[in-house]
Protein backbone atom coordinates (compact mmCIF):
# COMPACT_ATOMS: atom_id res chain seq x y z
CA UNK A 1 0.00 0.00 0.00
CA UNK A 2 1.29 3.26 -1.00
CA UNK A 3 2.01 5.87 1.67
CA UNK A 4 4.05 8.66 0.43
CA UNK A 5 1.97 8.79 -3.14
CA UNK A 6 -1.29 9.87 -3.74
CA UNK A 7 -2.53 7.73 -7.48
CA UNK A 8 -5.46 8.49 -9.74
CA UNK A 9 -6.47 8.46 -13.31
CA UNK A 10 -8.43 11.38 -14.17
CA UNK A 11 -8.53 10.50 -17.69
CA UNK A 12 -8.01 7.95 -19.97
CA UNK A 13 -4.68 6.96 -20.77
CA UNK A 14 -3.58 9.44 -17.85
CA UNK A 15 -1.87 8.30 -14.54
CA UNK A 16 -1.28 10.84 -12.29
CA UNK A 17 0.86 10.76 -9.31
CA UNK A 18 0.74 13.09 -6.63
CA UNK A 19 3.73 13.54 -4.22
CA UNK A 20 2.92 12.64 -0.53
CA UNK A 21 4.42 13.80 2.60
CA UNK A 22 3.10 17.49 3.30
CA UNK A 23 4.44 17.78 6.65
CA UNK A 24 8.05 17.89 4.89
CA UNK A 25 6.96 19.38 2.05
CA UNK A 26 7.47 16.53 -0.38
CA UNK A 27 10.84 15.79 0.43
CA UNK A 28 12.23 12.58 -1.54
CA UNK A 29 12.86 10.57 0.70
CA UNK A 30 14.27 6.71 0.18
CA UNK A 31 10.59 5.34 0.66
CA UNK A 32 8.54 7.88 -1.57
CA UNK A 33 11.33 7.27 -4.21
CA UNK A 34 11.13 3.64 -3.90
CA UNK A 35 7.41 4.17 -4.06
CA UNK A 36 7.28 6.20 -7.36
CA UNK A 37 9.94 4.06 -8.62
CA UNK A 38 7.57 1.33 -8.38
CA UNK A 39 4.62 2.65 -9.73
CA UNK A 40 6.51 3.94 -13.00
CA UNK A 41 7.94 0.57 -13.15
CA UNK A 42 3.93 -1.25 -13.30
CA UNK A 43 2.97 1.95 -15.73
CA UNK A 44 5.46 1.20 -17.81
CA UNK A 45 4.10 -2.56 -18.25
CA UNK A 46 0.62 -1.05 -18.00
CA UNK A 47 -0.56 -0.33 -21.56
CA UNK A 48 -3.34 1.76 -20.44
CA UNK A 49 -1.02 4.05 -19.16
CA UNK A 50 0.01 6.77 -22.01
CA UNK A 51 1.24 9.16 -20.50
CA UNK A 52 2.01 10.63 -16.25
CA UNK A 53 1.61 13.51 -14.41
CA UNK A 54 4.09 14.19 -11.45
CA UNK A 55 2.66 17.00 -8.96
CA UNK A 56 3.29 17.94 -5.69
CA UNK A 57 1.27 20.31 -3.15
CA UNK A 58 0.49 24.19 -3.74
CA UNK A 59 3.23 24.91 -1.65
CA UNK A 60 6.09 22.40 -2.57
CA UNK A 61 6.28 20.14 -5.85
CA UNK A 62 9.48 18.73 -3.69
CA UNK A 63 11.64 20.65 -1.75
CA UNK A 64 14.51 18.23 -1.96
CA UNK A 65 15.64 15.03 -0.35
CA UNK A 66 15.41 14.29 3.07
CA UNK A 67 18.01 16.11 4.91
CA UNK A 68 17.42 14.25 8.51
CA UNK A 69 17.89 10.55 6.55
CA UNK A 70 20.92 11.86 4.34
CA UNK A 71 22.47 12.91 8.01
CA UNK A 72 22.52 9.36 9.15
CA UNK A 73 24.60 7.91 6.13
CA UNK A 74 28.52 7.87 6.54
CA UNK A 75 30.27 7.59 3.17
CA UNK A 76 29.88 3.80 2.79
CA UNK A 77 26.65 4.48 3.15
CA UNK A 78 26.07 6.87 0.51
CA UNK A 79 27.88 4.45 -1.68
CA UNK A 80 25.22 1.58 -1.08
CA UNK A 81 22.31 4.11 -0.96
CA UNK A 82 19.45 2.26 -2.45
CA UNK A 83 17.76 5.65 -3.81
CA UNK A 84 20.66 5.60 -6.19
CA UNK A 85 18.61 2.84 -7.99
CA UNK A 86 15.00 4.11 -7.26
CA UNK A 87 16.54 6.95 -9.61
CA UNK A 88 17.98 4.98 -12.51
CA UNK A 89 14.17 3.00 -12.51
CA UNK A 90 12.61 6.53 -12.57
CA UNK A 91 15.00 7.28 -15.32
CA UNK A 92 14.39 4.10 -17.47
CA UNK A 93 10.62 5.00 -17.78
CA UNK A 94 9.58 4.54 -21.13
CA UNK A 95 6.68 6.73 -21.67
CA UNK A 96 6.12 10.89 -21.23
CA UNK A 97 5.82 12.26 -17.94
CA UNK A 98 4.86 15.89 -17.47
CA UNK A 99 5.11 17.58 -14.30
CA UNK A 100 2.85 19.61 -12.85
CA UNK A 101 5.00 22.45 -10.15
CA UNK A 102 3.73 24.49 -7.82
CA UNK A 103 6.21 25.85 -4.66
CA UNK A 104 9.93 24.91 -4.07
CA UNK A 105 11.29 22.28 -6.40
CA UNK A 106 14.73 22.50 -5.04
CA UNK A 107 17.65 19.93 -4.71
CA UNK A 108 16.07 16.58 -5.78
CA UNK A 109 12.60 18.47 -6.01
CA UNK A 110 14.26 20.37 -9.02
CA UNK A 111 16.26 17.00 -10.75
CA UNK A 112 12.90 14.82 -10.31
CA UNK A 113 11.14 17.78 -12.29
CA UNK A 114 13.99 17.11 -15.02
CA UNK A 115 13.16 13.94 -15.01
CA UNK A 116 9.50 15.09 -16.62
CA UNK A 117 9.51 15.64 -20.38
CA UNK A 118 7.30 18.66 -20.03
CA UNK A 119 7.27 20.88 -17.38
CA UNK A 120 4.01 23.33 -16.33
CA UNK A 121 4.85 25.34 -13.43
CA UNK A 122 2.61 28.13 -11.65
CA UNK A 123 3.81 31.34 -11.03
CA UNK A 124 4.98 30.61 -7.98
CA UNK A 125 7.34 27.82 -8.59
CA UNK A 126 11.06 27.85 -7.50
CA UNK A 127 13.41 25.98 -8.81
CA UNK A 128 16.95 25.85 -7.83
CA UNK A 129 19.77 23.19 -6.39
CA UNK A 130 20.78 24.55 -2.79
CA UNK A 131 22.66 21.59 -1.87
CA UNK A 132 26.22 23.60 -1.83
CA UNK A 133 24.48 25.31 1.07
CA UNK A 134 24.96 22.11 2.60
CA UNK A 135 28.76 21.46 2.06
CA UNK A 136 27.86 19.12 -0.97
CA UNK A 137 26.23 18.90 -4.24
CA UNK A 138 23.45 17.71 -6.38
CA UNK A 139 24.00 13.95 -6.62
CA UNK A 140 20.89 13.15 -8.79
CA UNK A 141 21.27 15.27 -12.11
CA UNK A 142 21.15 18.23 -11.21
CA UNK A 143 24.51 19.49 -12.53
CA UNK A 144 24.27 17.57 -16.11
CA UNK A 145 20.23 18.07 -16.83
CA UNK A 146 20.59 22.00 -15.49
CA UNK A 147 23.44 22.81 -17.63
CA UNK A 148 21.75 21.02 -20.88
CA UNK A 149 18.34 22.90 -20.10
CA UNK A 150 19.50 26.79 -19.39
CA UNK A 151 23.34 26.43 -20.16
CA UNK A 152 26.26 26.43 -18.65
CA UNK A 153 26.26 30.40 -17.15
CA UNK A 154 22.88 29.85 -15.61
CA UNK A 155 23.76 26.46 -14.60
CA UNK A 156 26.91 27.35 -12.77
CA UNK A 157 25.43 30.16 -11.12
CA UNK A 158 22.57 28.23 -9.67
CA UNK A 159 24.59 25.02 -8.43
CA UNK A 160 27.47 27.26 -7.23
CA UNK A 161 25.66 29.90 -5.13
CA UNK A 162 22.62 27.63 -4.15
CA UNK A 163 20.33 30.57 -5.48
CA UNK A 164 16.99 29.61 -7.02
CA UNK A 165 15.31 30.99 -9.71
CA UNK A 166 11.78 31.87 -10.20
CA UNK A 167 9.05 30.50 -13.11
CA UNK A 168 9.73 33.06 -15.03
CA UNK A 169 12.93 32.89 -15.24
CA UNK A 170 12.97 29.01 -15.69
CA UNK A 171 11.06 29.73 -18.76
CA UNK A 172 13.02 32.44 -20.29
CA UNK A 173 15.94 30.10 -19.68
CA UNK A 174 13.94 26.97 -21.64
CA UNK A 175 13.68 24.70 -17.97
CA UNK A 176 9.94 24.95 -18.34
CA UNK A 177 7.44 25.38 -21.17
CA UNK A 178 4.70 27.34 -19.40
CA UNK A 179 3.51 29.03 -16.53
CA UNK A 180 0.13 29.05 -15.05
CA UNK A 181 -2.00 30.28 -12.42
CA UNK A 182 -1.01 27.88 -9.77
CA UNK A 183 -4.45 26.60 -9.03
CA UNK A 184 -4.42 25.34 -12.92
CA UNK A 185 -0.77 23.94 -13.08
CA UNK A 186 -2.40 20.36 -12.81
CA UNK A 187 -5.10 20.73 -14.68
CA UNK A 188 -2.80 21.80 -17.61
CA UNK A 189 -0.76 19.51 -17.19
CA UNK A 190 -3.53 16.55 -17.47
CA UNK A 191 -4.74 18.36 -20.36
CA UNK A 192 -1.10 17.84 -22.48
CA UNK A 193 -1.22 14.40 -21.28
CA UNK A 194 -4.24 13.52 -21.96
CA UNK A 195 -3.50 14.93 -25.64
CA UNK A 196 -0.47 12.77 -25.92
CA UNK A 197 -2.15 9.92 -25.03
CA UNK A 198 -4.48 10.53 -27.76
CA UNK A 199 -1.63 10.04 -30.30
CA UNK A 200 -0.07 6.75 -31.73
CA UNK A 201 1.97 4.93 -28.42
CA UNK A 202 4.89 3.58 -30.64
CA UNK A 203 4.99 7.28 -32.66
CA UNK A 204 5.24 8.82 -28.87
CA UNK A 205 7.36 6.58 -27.79
CA UNK A 206 10.40 6.45 -30.72
CA UNK A 207 9.61 10.22 -31.27
CA UNK A 208 10.47 10.38 -27.54
CA UNK A 209 13.34 8.43 -27.65
CA UNK A 210 14.74 10.45 -30.50
CA UNK A 211 14.60 13.74 -28.64
CA UNK A 212 16.73 11.95 -25.84
CA UNK A 213 18.92 10.93 -27.89
CA UNK A 214 19.43 14.51 -29.10
CA UNK A 215 20.51 15.34 -25.69
CA UNK A 216 23.25 12.75 -25.52
CA UNK A 217 24.74 12.43 -28.78
CA UNK A 218 25.81 14.43 -31.93
CA UNK A 219 24.11 15.73 -34.70
CA UNK A 220 24.78 12.97 -37.18
CA UNK A 221 24.13 10.04 -34.92
CA UNK A 222 20.88 11.75 -33.65
CA UNK A 223 19.63 11.80 -37.49
CA UNK A 224 20.25 8.65 -38.26
CA UNK A 225 18.65 7.43 -35.03
CA UNK A 226 15.42 9.91 -36.00
CA UNK A 227 15.45 8.30 -39.50
CA UNK A 228 15.42 4.57 -38.48
CA UNK A 229 12.77 5.35 -35.94
CA UNK A 230 10.77 7.16 -38.50
CA UNK A 231 11.49 4.02 -41.09
CA UNK A 232 10.22 1.57 -38.38
CA UNK A 233 6.83 3.30 -37.74
CA UNK A 234 5.73 2.70 -41.75
CA UNK A 235 4.88 -0.59 -40.69
CA UNK A 236 2.93 -0.31 -37.98
CA UNK A 237 -1.09 -0.46 -37.86
CA UNK A 238 -1.22 2.71 -36.36
CA UNK A 239 0.64 4.52 -39.10
CA UNK A 240 -2.08 3.14 -41.46
CA UNK A 241 -4.92 4.09 -39.14
CA UNK A 242 -3.65 7.70 -39.09
CA UNK A 243 -3.22 8.47 -42.92
CA UNK A 244 -6.58 6.61 -43.30
CA UNK A 245 -8.06 8.95 -40.88
CA UNK A 246 -6.45 12.02 -42.13
CA UNK A 247 -8.02 10.66 -45.55
CA UNK A 248 -11.12 10.23 -44.40
CA UNK A 249 -11.30 13.58 -42.55
CA UNK A 250 -12.07 11.89 -39.28
CA UNK A 251 -10.47 11.64 -35.81
CA UNK A 252 -7.70 8.29 -35.91
CA UNK A 253 -8.15 5.61 -33.59
CA UNK A 254 -4.75 4.31 -32.43
CA UNK A 255 -4.58 1.09 -30.71
CA UNK A 256 -0.63 0.78 -30.32
CA UNK A 257 0.11 -1.50 -33.18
Amino acid sequence: MLTTLKITTPLEGVLCITLNRPEALNALNTQLLGELADTLSDADCDDTVRAVVITGSAKAFAAGADINEMAERDLVGMLEDPRQHHWATITRFRKPIIAAVNGYALGGGCELAMHADIIIAGENALFGQPEINLGIMPGAGGTQRLLRAVGKSLATQMVLTGEPISARRALEAGLISEITQPELTLERAIDIATRIASKAPLAVRLARESLHKAMDTDLATGLRFERHAFTLLAGTDDRDEGIRAFQEKRPATFQGH
